[in-house]
């Protein structure tokens, strides 16, 4: 008797985690539907679905750092100019739901044909949801557009053997590119060093870390003194030293 009495029990906890599982996965079916109506309401400049869906204290933080509220967002929310059509579509998306509250996180791919040329993107989107009076509604989002190496060039081998040498940061601070007979290979002094690539003519970079550059600089005869690490616009110096 006690062995059926603490299985009923142990039976009761395992429908009840069930249920609240299928309850949190419907409401991420939900909400899935609720973003990927919103997404297809940014070409066409369609306020109506976004004001629907926002709290009246959203915020909305877009990809270029510019964040904005509730009325801010829908005035700047316009259709696309002639010329340029698009669509977003969610590709991975993840749902956690608490009581009243859920988070959301989703990637999202963009193509966009402007002016008969294809652009491609990809955002990586962070939300809050909150359900109120029976309804959820958007009250933060943080669109972070994903970035991504750009495309190789070839240069010459003699080129590319112009960028070999040590340079200085300061103080204990030395970086080293050297040729293999292959490709030019870079690092911190004393630590592994890694290919770099060619974005353009004296514009060298690291693949897997789209935020940096290497621009390098020369003295009036053409020879190459230095170069600067470039990140969102603020740059480490390095000069040569051998």
């Amino acid at each position: 008797m006690r062995f059926r009495r603490g299985f009923g029990w142990l039976v009761a906890a395992i429908l009840w985690l069930s249920a609240c599982c299928a309850a949190a996965d419907a409401t991420a079916d939900l909400l899935r539907k609720k973003d990927q109506a919103l997404l297809d309401a940014i070409a066409p400049g369609d306020r109506k679905v976004w004001e629907a869906a926002l709290a009246s204290d959203a915020v909305y933080v877009d990809e270029n750092g510019v964040t904005m509220d509730r009325a801010e967002f829908l005035k700047q929310l316009d259709p696309l100019p002639a010329g340029a059509s698009g669509s977003l579509h969610i590709d991975t998306y993840s749902a956690r739901v608490s009581g009243d509250l859920a988070t959301v996180i989703h990637t999202d791919n963009e193509e966009e044909n402007y002016h008969g040329q294809v652009l491609k993107a990809r955002y990586l989107m962070t939300e809050t949801w909150r359900l109120e009076s029976g309804e959820w509604k958007l009250h933060m989002v943080h669109a972070y557009a994903v970035l991504k190496d750009p495309p190789a060039v070839r240069l010459l081998a003699k080129e590319l053997q112009e960028y070999v040498g040590t340079y200085s940061g300061g103080k204990s601070l030395e970086y080293v590119i050297q040729w293999d007979g292959k490709q030019l290979l870079g690092g911190r002094a004393g630590r592994s060093l890694t290919p770099l690539l060619v974005e353009l003519r004296d514009v060298l970079f690291v693949a897997g870390q789209p935020r940096m550059r290497k621009i390098f600089q020369r003295d009036e005869k053409g020879s190459i003194t230095g170069f600067v690490d470039r990140r969102e616009g603020e740059d480490l110096r390095w000069s040569r030293v051998r």
